[in-house]
């Protein structure tokens, strides 16, 4: 066995030492709920985890004149007052390789909350699997980043090159006060990581755009229904054009990555379809709300073309829709696509140590949503999405699965020693 064995299975085995505290700790923080927009209470535990390592904590709120200008800059709607994001700094030798360890703190709404086996917010474990909203995505991220370092220093060990930790908030709406202003603030690194779930290494995810479909028809009481226009009947058209939009780019868009990871390129997803007001009216306007994901080699432009013209093709053929076309809205908030160079050192780094830890050839895949990995590039930064196994991510009763929250850790510790060095302390 070599030196570099015998070190990492010191570390490994504190690790395992620790499984009980990484299990408590992860449900200690499940138990906090962070809703985007209500992260402050999550974070203040993570602020204390992190000085309890001893690393060197800033709270960092935010500052909208700084980061609105940016060009990946989102507006997620929640102010960022008593939100901050919260890193903590190992500091190491400039000489040396730093690495950049991210997560989001923000979750999902838990709703329907009565349709969970489990309260959302319980943090229980049975068996394998420890429940709650947040808990995959991506609290036990955060965890196996927190104690990957810890079992290195826990050890004995220090790594030559800085580590920082970085629990940011409002991934989930794309929002621009989380890892964007970290990023701005100069907390960068010679690579990145997000362990976001799922244990492939993700280098791809595609762009991400959101809108609006307007539709008037004509309101009048029900005992006079035959002399209005019923919206809804009219936004129909428009909703089976946009399905049948759905269904030829996903044919007609191959891109091995995002199918590795989902069996499909990309969506058009309708998210919500609202209509009237009054039960006894005839409904005089009808919306939806999509979200519209693009691959890599797309522009953004001639995606949203496409979406126009088949919503303008729908009212054409309809004589009223004709008079009174659909609006089409296009939101600010969107996600610009995101593709790392397989090849680049960090990827082939990192790919090495998780086929070592793991035993197997771990694929290379992309993701089909948006991640925060999409900002490395703005920063020169290599970046990669590698997180625990687990279920019911963004629905009722999400869990993750422990041991996979152990092997992302061990991933993750042995990554960090042989991207950044080691000294002995």
């Amino acid at each position: 066995m070599t030196d570099k064995d015998n070190i990492r299975q010191r570390v490994f085995g504190y690790i395992e030492s620790k499984r009980d505290e990484i299990v408590r700790t992860l449900s200690e923080l499940v138990r906090i709920p962070s809703v985007t927009g209500q992260e402050g209470e999550a974070q203040k535990y993570m602020s204390h985890l992190y000085s309890d390592l001893g690393l060197k904590v800033t709270s960092l709120a935010a500052d909208y004149d700084k980061i609105h200008r940016h060009k990946a800059f989102v507006n997620s709607g929640f102010e960022f007052q008593e939100r901050p994001n919260i890193i903590g700094v190992l500091p190491g030798e400039p000489s040396a390789r730093s690495l950049l360890l991210n997560g989001h703190i923000d979750v999902v709404s838990p709703e329907p909350v009565a349709e969970w086996e489990f309260s959302p917010w319980g943090g229980k474990v049975v068996g394998n699997k420890l429940y709650g909203r947040g808990a995959c995505d991506m609290k036990a991220g955060l965890m196996a980043n927190y104690f990957a370092l810890k079992s290195i220093l826990g050890a004995g060990l220090k790594p030559e090159g800085t580590v920082t930790l970085q629990s940011v908030i409002e991934e989930e709406p794309l929002g621009g006060g989380g890892t964007l202003a970290c990023l701005l603030e100069g907390y960068t690194a010679d690579g990145m990581i997000i362990p976001e779930p799922n244990m492939k290494i993700i280098i791809a995810h595609p762009g991400v755009i959101f809108f609006k479909v307007k539709v008037a028809g004509r309101s009048a009481h029900a005992g006079m229904a035959h002399t209005g226009v019923n919206s809804i009947g009219k936004m129909n058209k428009v909703y089976d054009a946009l399905v049948a939009l759905d269904e030829k780019r996903a044919r007609d868009n191959p891109y091995p990555l995002f199918e590795k990871q989902s069996g499909r390129s990309c969506h058009l997803n309708i998210g919500t379809y609202r209509a009237g007001d009054w039960i006894s009216t005839v409904a005089g306007w009808a919306e939806l709300e999509c979200r519209l994901s693009y691959l890599p080699a797309e522009n953004s432009d001639e995606v949203k073309h496409q979406v126009e013209q088949v919503v303008k093709k729908a009212a054409d053929g309809d004589e009223w829709l004709s008079q009174y076309p659909p609006e089409i809205v296009w939101y600010e908030r969107k996600a610009e696509a995101w593709k790392q160079n397989p090849e680049d050192p960090f990827v082939l780094a990192f790919k090495s140590a998780a086929d070592s830890i793991l035993k197997s050839d771990i694929a290379i895949a992309g993701a089909t949503w948006g991640m925060d990995t999409r900002l490395a590039p703005y920063f020169n930064m290599p970046a990669i999405s590698f997180g625990p196994n687990g279920g019911n991510v963004h629905g009722v009763n999400e869990y993750v699965d422990i041991d996979s929250v152990l092997d992302c850790t061990r991933v993750l510790a042995a990554f960090i020693m042989d991207w950044c060095g080691l000294k002995t302390v």
